[in-house]
């Protein structure tokens, strides 16, 4: 038997911390999960035992589980049972950590056990939006429909990752660029000008001066110190914003004068996706928007789904709380309003989140094109500077020459 430690959240939404014993870490996951909580955090606790369960990462992409979860639903809409859906996902599954898992989870349900407890064993694999959906699925009789939707949120929640990631390849590579091309005219070209300076005689300009006192610098010891104190403090920088400065940081990040917006919009096309496809799902609204606080991925939106949580617990509707907020726009608000008043908060929802990944592609694409002519005009200032400073001293050596 070892002892883990467990952070989880109840049914009331509070957040609870303890100890309980178990002979593997998946047996404690499982009696937490039937007893009502959604595990946050869980690991044994320390000795030679927990050292030997250091795992870093199941190497499980989003878009394995996007697979499979369609191919389980395709597989059940044909009248395959469970059991046997499984067995054929476990033997056709390329990624060697999933297919274990997936033998695992049959062998559990072969056993008797629910498939949504059998995958909550698994929280590494499957996160709780896989999990509740497909308890709520189990529930109505709707498990290849519910499944299709997991698929879908996971392609749509990846397609707003890659514009993301397609519109920073451009500026991340040219800043590489940059710091290349002054990282090799600092430590190879300037010492050599600053050699034929030196036998020439006279007196350097300021700028040519400043540029070789920096290539100095750069090519000695100073170089290594800066580098080693700029990594450490983006270290403590990280660090910081993901824990202790974590609600200072993601809010200051939604009111950046360029990138706020789009980090927001971002938030918001998260969190109307999640909760809608949660709702549509069936699962409970208290429930979906727990799920929701905690795949906000924006500690500020997190804490405004959390208040909005424990009004509607106390009769509230959902707009109300809503309104009150500043993370969300009275757009989204009586969107929303709308959809309770008319019974269809789910498909409100996927329409506000289908509005917002439009908006989410537009600013990304204003982004991109604001970017480039920037970052050629800085590239350009930084070389072209460089340049002019090497052949001021040339005016001086011809006046020597002569």
């Amino acid at each position: 038997m070892a002892t883990f430690t467990y952070t989880v959240r109840d049914k009331a939404g509070k957040v609870a911390k303890g100890k309980l014993d178990g002979e593997s870490k998946e047996a404690v996951q499982a009696k937490l999960t039937q007893m009502g909580y959604i595990i946050l955090e869980l690991d044994q606790q320390g000795g030679l035992a927990a050292l030997n369960n250091i795992t870093f990462g199941t190497g499980v992409k989003p878009k394995d589980i996007t697979i499979f979860a369609r191919q389980f639903s395709t597989m059940i809409n044909a009248g395959l049972s469970l059991t046997k859906c499984l067995a054929i996902l476990g033997g056709q599954t390329e990624n060697p950590y999933l297919r274990d898992i997936i033998s695992q989870i049959g062998k559990d349900v072969e056993a008797g056990q629910s498939l949504s407890d059998s995958m909550a064993r698994h929280p590494k694999v499957f996160p709780p939006i896989f999990i509740n959906m497909v308890r709520a699925g189990e529930t109505g009789g709707v498990l290849d429909e519910v499944l299709n939707r997991v698929a879908d949120h996971f392609e749509q929640e990846q397609a707003l990752k890659g514009k993301i990631k397609s519109a920073m390849t451009y500026p991340v590579a040219m800043g590489g660029m940059v710091v290349v091309i002054l990282a090799a005219m600092m430590i190879f070209v300037v010492p050599t000008f600053e050699k034929m300076f030196s036998e020439m005689g006279g007196k350097l300009p300021f700028m040519t001066q400043l540029l070789v006192d920096a290539s100095d610098f750069v090519a000695g010891v100073g170089g290594i110190v800066t580098v080693v104190v700029f990594a450490a403090l983006i270290f403590a920088f990280k660090w910081w914003s993901k824990g202790p400065g974590r609600l200072i940081w993601d809010g200051a990040t939604l009111r950046m004068p360029v990138f706020g917006p789009l980090v927001r919009k971002i938030a918001l096309a998260r969190f109307t996706r999640t909760f809608g496809t949660l709702v549509t799902a069936g699962v409970p609204i208290l429930s979906a928007l727990d799920i929701v606080a905690d795949t906000a991925g924006n500690e500020e939106v997190a804490q405004a789904v959390r208040k909005v949580r424990a009004a509607i617990k106390d009769g509230e509707t959902i707009a109300k709380p809503l309104s009150e907020s500043k993370v969300f726009p009275s757009m989204l608000v009586q969107m929303i309003a709308v959809g309770e008043e008319t019974g269809a908060l789910d498909t409100m929802l996927n329409k506000i989140a289908d509005f917002y990944d439009e908006e989410v592609s537009t600013a990304v694409e204003g982004l991109t094109s604001l970017i480039e002519p920037l970052m050629m005009a800085t590239l350009g200032v930084v070389v072209g500077g460089m340049v002019v400073a090497l052949y001021l001293p040339m005016f001086n050596v011809i006046t020597l020459v002569k």
